[in-house]
């Protein structure tokens, strides 16, 4: 059952980590002129990287408390409904908020990679 349930969560990370990577490369395409502009007037490459790096990790930080609140609440339910006893384990949830941020960061490298490697009078072009 543990097995099953790890498949199903693999899947289901994987899952997330490409909507968030396809939700970065679609900011990126997006925010081409920002990029450009902040790049033209002084931004390095990597606080662009780190700009989208951040927002990668910060939407999977907020995906990962929904679940954790669902989480919680559904196994509070399970308890009460069915009568089975539940633990939650503090340190199981701190570390699902950190696995939570790695899969943004790592899914987010790609698009955060793509906007800092922009030429800024290219970007700053585009239209």
């Amino acid at each position: 059952m543990e097995l099953l349930l790890a498949a199903i969560a693999s899947i289901s990370l994987v899952v997330g980590g490409i909507g968030i990577m396809n939700i970065l490369l679609v900011s990126v395409r997006e925010r081409t002129r920002e990029i450009g502009v902040r790049m033209a007037i002084g931004a390095r490459r990597v606080h662009v990287l780190l700009q989208f790096l951040v927002e990668a990790a910060l939407l999977s930080l907020v995906g990962g408390s929904a679940g954790v609140g669902v989480g919680i609440v559904a196994s509070k339910v399970i308890s009460l409904v069915a009568g089975w006893p539940t633990l939650l384990d503090p340190t199981v949830i701190v570390a699902a908020f950190l696995f939570s941020a790695a899969i943004g960061v790592f899914f987010g490298w790609y698009p955060a990679r793509q906007a800092s490697l922009l030429n800024p009078i290219d970007a700053l072009r585009y239209e």
